[in-house]
């Protein structure tokens, strides 16, 4: 027997966290009952319906990464039929990505059917770093450096800062290309910061999650992780 919400993240359908909304929002069913309370516990022989689907555990867990590109949704569907970061990886698995790149936004989207991964990657608490370039409008002063490297505060919260570096500087065009590492998982936070800052984000990119680098992965290019890298995420908890 196991809990409903993991069961449900085992299958790949979403992460452990997303599941517990689904129960909460009567939108599963066990045995064609709806189960709202959480907790409850299941066996393999229990029929469980998500949204109307019924669940097929996927006893192969997969993991990937991709460098996502521009112009593509970090979703497993769309409803603008626009194209979704997991078309991009060749697999039968129900896998989805772990958080969220923007849409103009590349580089690097772990992908999974494990959801107890997916919600160590995802949850504040563990503080897994990601590194991110950033072409931005303007030179910075020292001023700008000394506000990053302190914390911004980004909608009544401070954004800390792991590290920062200013890799390029074009004095003709007036633009700045610099590399920083931050911790946090709210939407659009990168470029947030460079706008509070009054230097916009031209483009974007991430480069780095916890110890995973781009490496030679081109855009639109995925690996699958290794058991050794798999594990060492585990270790992040």
């Amino acid at each position: 027997m196991e809990r409903l919400q993991k069961v449900i993240a085992d299958a790949g359908v979403t992460s452990r966290r997303k599941a517990e909304d689904l129960i909460i929002n009567g939108k599963v069913r066990v045995n064609g009952e709806v189960v709202k309370t959480l907790g409850v516990k299941v066996s393999g022989n229990d029929i469980v319906e998500v949204n109307g689907v019924m669940l097929q555990n996927e006893k192969v867990k997969k993991y990937y990464l991709l460098n996502k590109p521009r112009g593509v949704i970090s979703s497993a569907h769309d409803e603008k039929n626009r194209p979704t970061v997991v078309q991009y990886i060749d697999t039968d698995a129900r896998i989805y990505p772990v958080g969220r790149l923007d849409y103009d936004t590349t580089g690097l989207i772990i992908l999974t059917n494990d959801g107890e991964l997916a919600n160590i990657l995802a949850h504040p608490r563990n503080k897994i770093p990601k590194t991110y370039i950033a072409k931005i409008e303007g030179l910075l002063n020292k001023d700008d450096i000394e506000r990053l490297k302190s914390g911004i505060m980004i909608d009544g919260r401070k954004v800390a800062v792991e590290d920062f570096k200013i890799r390029d500087k074009d004095f003709d065009k007036k633009t700045s290309l610099v590399e920083v590492t931050i911790v946090e998982g709210r939407n659009h936070i990168v470029k947030k910061m460079f706008e509070s800052l009054k230097h916009p984000v031209i483009r974007l990119s991430r480069i780095k999650i916890a110890f995973l680098e781009i490496g030679k992965l081109k855009s639109g290019q995925y690996r699958e992780l290794t058991i050794k890298e798999i594990k060492k995420l585990y270790s992040l908890k």
